[in-house]
């Protein structure tokens, strides 16, 4: 009997599974606070800043996640486990927000989460090119491969900078941390290129 080979869709499917899993921990540490007026709301700013932060960056990941999948066309071995690696990177992010909220942005949590943006970011590189390495050579050109590549690792230099940045200057860091995220906001490039392989 054939063995039968793990799907491009089954390998988003258990990453779609994983991601929902992250958020719900992550809403699970938003506490309501003990008074009852508005200003009870004010100590919980750093909380609802990194919760935020925390949220956008996830849902970008999973839509850069999602169009990258578009272009796998059989799963290998390498492939999956640098996708459990890119996972396992972005499971730390309930960590990383939570302290950084109990903290009100210190610069030790603040360092940390850009760390683990860094850790997410390599994953995801080195997930990306397995993706685009078995992708079709005649379909996504060299220059898209390129220009995905050159991004990826422009994010990377940036949350490096977010985290040399945030031991002097926490409330930079997690800015510069931020800015990473408008180098991920534009993923149709390559799916396009993805619907000509599928059809």
């Amino acid at each position: 009997m054939e063995e039968k080979r793990p799907s491009a869709d089954r390998l988003g499917a258990f990453s779609d599974a994983v991601i929902a899993v992250i958020i719900t921990v992550m809403v699970l540490e938003l506490k309501a606070p003990e008074g009852s007026a508005f200003a009870d709301l004010l100590p919980l700013w750093p909380t609802a800043i990194s919760y935020a932060a925390s949220y956008l960056f996830i849902a970008v990941i999973w839509v850069n996640h999602h169009h990258l999948l578009h272009l796998v066309r059989q799963p290998t071995p390498r492939l999956i486990w640098l996708n459990f690696v890119h996972l396992f990177a972005v499971s730390l992010l309930p960590f990383a927000t939570a302290w950084v909220a109990r903290s009100h942005m210190a610069a030790a949590p603040v360092v940390v989460y850009a760390v683990i943006f860094l850790v997410i970011d390599l994953a995801y590189l080195a997930f990306e090119r397995a993706v685009l390495a078995q992708a079709d050579q005649s379909v996504i050109s060299e220059r898209v491969r390129r220009w995905t590549q050159v991004r990826t690792l422009l994010a990377v230099l940036v949350f490096a900078a977010g985290a040399a940045i945030a031991p002097f200057m926490p409330l930079l860091g997690f800015a510069t941390v931020c800015c990473a995220l408008l180098l991920y906001l534009r993923p149709e490039a390559i799916s396009g290129f993805a619907r000509q392989i599928k059809s």
